[in-house]
């Protein structure tokens, strides 16, 4: 079995294009595709980027900016979201309104956004009170995955790839994010979040035997045409980090 997983897409339409390109590349079908959410927010392209994924309908799951865009009120949202709802079609917001938290691919891969009861805690990350951005005891990690079967946990929402080996084998893995490589936020503590580079980021994984392998791959796409998006929408922090992969 080999697949591959996006995530945190965030309205970049022009890596999303980039990322399905070179899935199509490795010889990777879009029945064999999964997205783990966030797929729209954000002050760069959200109605291309749903107008490319709604119709491809790969197994995807609802993220917490997913979440808000349907759930808060138009005039109360935060500044990712109010950049994006102007964009989208009533069509659009039906697709995100019928998309799960969680959901189990081919009885075999568990895909969350973020854990499978919170969709805004991080799962393998850490953030210490200064700001620090961690990998968290295993036990921590582990006890997130209790009652889940699959070999395979796919997650998103920290942007940052990374693989952790559970104890008893599974394989949790977060592909990085395909459209936001940098932001900051103040949950639990104010922390940043930088890739340190400004390429499209995924994983394909694949079962050999009884175990799974993950291979990371980063893809470069004209990622100053969305900094330069960004920041002709008044967003500096983006600007920023699609231009680098870093906040400044």
């Amino acid at each position: 079995m080999r697949l591959a997983a996006i995530a945190d897409i965030h309205g970049n339409a022009a890596a999303l294009e980039a990322v399905l390109a070179d899935i199509a590349a490795q010889g990777i079908a879009p029945d064999s595709i999964v997205n783990l959410g966030d797929c729209l927010s954000g002050p760069l392209e959200a109605g291309r980027t749903a107008d490319i994924l709604v119709p491809l309908d790969l197994p995807t799951v609802r993220g917490n900016h997913d979440r808000y865009l349907i759930e808060h009120e138009a005039g109360k949202m935060h500044s990712w979201e109010a950049d994006a709802f102007r964009q989208l079609t009533p069509a659009h917001l039906d697709w995100l309104r019928a998309l799960p938290v969680s959901r189990v691919w081919r009885e075999e891969v568990f895909l969350c956004h973020a854990t499978p009861a919170d969709d805004q805690l991080y799962w393998m990350e850490r953030i210490e009170p200064n700001g620090v951005v961690g990998l968290k005891p295993r036990a921590e990690i582990e006890e997130l995955a209790d009652g889940i079967s699959q070999s395979l946990i796919l997650c998103g929402h920290s942007h940052l790839p990374r693989a952790v080996r559970l104890s008893d084998g599974r394989l949790l893995v977060n592909p990085g994010s395909v459209g936001c490589p940098a932001y900051d936020d103040d949950t639990p503590y104010y922390h940043r979040v930088e890739a340190g580079t400004p390429m499209a980021s995924y994983a394909i994984c694949e079962r050999q035997g009884g175990d799974w392998s993950v291979s990371f791959r980063l893809v470069p796409y004209d990622h100053m045409s969305q900094s330069r998006l960004a920041g002709r929408n008044g967003r500096a922090s983006w600007e920023a980090g699609l231009a680098t992969g870093w906040l400044g």
